[in-house]
């Protein structure tokens, strides 16, 4: 059996890292074509899997999106023709989709953002599969959905294949004599982001005064911080920065993806931006250990951080281990799902 993973951001990495390794175990062949984005490339590499370069993220709006889409499109195309794997999978997954429809090799979809409408759009009726969690509120066509209990990062996260190290968290910056928050800003130039706008200069100064005055800071930043604030950037290694989060009092921040992270750690979280996610909703709605806030301004941040700092550890821990009951095993999931795919194709 042969599987091909496209992973074109550091999350899709990580999802489908223990799979891999799975297969490569169990003597199946993997091939991996990625993407220049963030620290996608550096984390492969960090991890030891070979992989392949098809594109770059491209700035500049919608119109270089687009001219990316038809540029990787192509070279997917030649290099499945070349490789002829016997299935596709990724994480939202409009190149494999398109490639897959057009080479009759099944692509399987994983999503999770309701808000990429135009990727989904052009993404979904093409895909095999569409592969979603439970929680998934937007548009999927009903033959190609499947829905699991679960969220995509108990596929890295769960305490069945992740232990938290905090010698690893200590070299990464976390305070041994007060807490540790965590502040995360994104970039805003992913498709799925396309007409939003993050917080303000101003707005990541004051939370970051509130939570310094209570503990020590750290920041993830996909681009420049303002003057003054360099100085409490991330400086551990990429691949580690879940070791820094699992021992952090509070993440705040930008990203769904790392909300949810803490959340599947039993780290509360804010997630503080203009449009939710469903997971993060449930998040909340269930188990108390995500904070969404969409009107942003440093009166609402603060007054979540107060909220979330007026309980105490154990009742987050307690949330935790509800959420890690009502899940299912994502990796093992991820593995039925290709040999279904692969079984099917055969017949």
């Amino acid at each position: 059996m042969k599987v091909l993973f496209d992973l074109n951001h550091p999350a899709h990495v990580h999802f489908f890292k223990y799979t891999i390794k799975t297969l490569i175990d169990e003597g199946h062949s993997v091939v991996i074509t990625s993407r220049v984005k963030e620290c996608a490339t550096d984390l492969l590499e960090e991890f030891n899997l070979e992989h392949h370069v098809l594109s770059a993220e491209r700035k500049g709006g919608v119109l270089s999106l687009f001219k990316e889409l038809l540029v990787r499109d192509f070279k997917l195309a030649q290099f499945v023709l070349s490789e002829k794997p016997d299935v596709m999978l990724s994480i939202g997954g409009i190149f494999i989709a398109h490639v897959g429809c057009l080479t009759r090799v099944p692509s399987l979809v994983f999503y999770d953002t309701e808000n990429a409408k135009l990727q989904n759009l052009i993404t979904y009726p093409f895909a095999s599969k569409v592969i979603v969690p439970d929680c998934y509120k937007a548009w999927v066509p009903e033959k190609k959905m499947l829905r699991y209990k679960g969220y995509h990062e108990l596929a890295y996260l769960h305490p069945d294949y992740f232990l938290s190290s905090k010698l690893v968290a200590l070299s990464g910056g976390l305070s041994e004599h007060e807490d540790t928050f965590l502040v995360r800003i994104v970039a805003w130039n992913a498709n799925h982001d396309v007409g939003e706008a993050g917080w303000s200069e101003a707005l990541l100064v004051n939370v970051v005064s509130h939570l310094e005055s209570l503990g020590k800071v750290i920041i993830s930043s996909e681009g420049e911080l303002p003057n003054g604030l360099e100085r409490l950037r991330y400086s551990g290694a990429v691949k580690d920065i879940h070791h820094l989060m699992a021992y952090c009092r509070l993440f705040v921040g930008e990203s769904a993806t790392m909300a949810s992270e803490c959340a599947v750690l039993g780290v509360p979280a804010i997630y503080a931006a203009e449009t939710g996610r469903g997971y993060t909703d449930e998040q909340q709605k269930l188990y108390q250990l995500v904070e969404n806030v969409s009107v942003l301004n440093k009166e609402n941040i603060i007054s979540a951080i107060d909220t979330i700092l007026s309980e105490n550890r154990d009742f987050y821990r307690a949330k935790n281990r509800s959420l890690l009951e009502n899940t299912i095993d994502v990796n093992d999931f991820i593995g039925e799902q290709i040999i279904a795919a692969c079984s099917q194709r055969n017949r």
